[in-house]
C-alpha cells in the first residue's frame, strides 16, 4: 500500500510539468488594474505641532486625471472633533479640486485622524489622513 501512495505521489509530480503550459498566462490579464480619476497631491498630511484651542485647516487637492467629470458625492470625517468641506460643482477633466478638514485641537497631545471621500468615479472611499500634536496653551 505504501508502495503503491509513492508511486501515485511520483505520477503526479512526473506530469505536473505537462500541465503547467496548458493556460496561457503570459500577456493574458486576469486581474485589470482600474487607474484612480482623481489624483491626489497628498493623501496623508503632517500639521506638526499646532496650539490647543485654536481650530487647524488642512487642505487635501487632487486633479481629475479622467476624460469625463468627477463629483464628490460623501465626504466623512472620523470623528465629531473634525468637520469637512469640499468641491462642490463637477471638476472637469484637467481640473483641480479639494477636500478641506477643520480639526478642533481641543485635547493636548498628539493625533491622526482620517476623511473618508466617496467620488462619482469610485464608489470605494478614499481614506485621506492627518496627523500631528497638540500642544498645551
Amino acid at each position: 500500500m505504501k508502495n503503491l501512495k509513492i508511486t501515485a505521489l511520483l505520477a503526479v509530480m512526473a506530469f505536473s510539468p505537462f500541465y503547467a503550459n496548458v493556460f496561457p498566462v503570459e500577456g493574458t490579464p486576469i486581474v485589470k488594474v482600474v487607474a484612480e480619476a482623481a489624483k491626489w497631491k497628498s493623501e496623508s498630511i503632517d500639521v506638526g505641532n499646532i496650539p490647543q484651542g485654536k481650530p487647524k485647516l488642512i487642505r487635501f487637492e487632487f486633479t481629475n486625471t479622467s476624460k469625463k467629470p468627477i463629483i464628490i458625492e460623501n465626504v466623512a470625517p472620523s470623528c465629531g472633533c473634525t468637520t469637512a468641506d469640499y468641491s462642490k460643482k463637477a471638476i472637469l477633466p484637467g481640473k483641480k479640486g479639494f477636500v478641506e478638514a477643520s480639526f478642533n485641537a481641543a485635547n493636548a497631545g498628539p493625533f491622526i485622524k482620517t476623511v473618508n471621500v466617496t467620488t462619482s468615479d469610485s464608489k470605494t472611499p478614499k481614506t485621506l489622513s492627518f496627523k500631528g500634536t497638540v500642544t498645551a496653551a
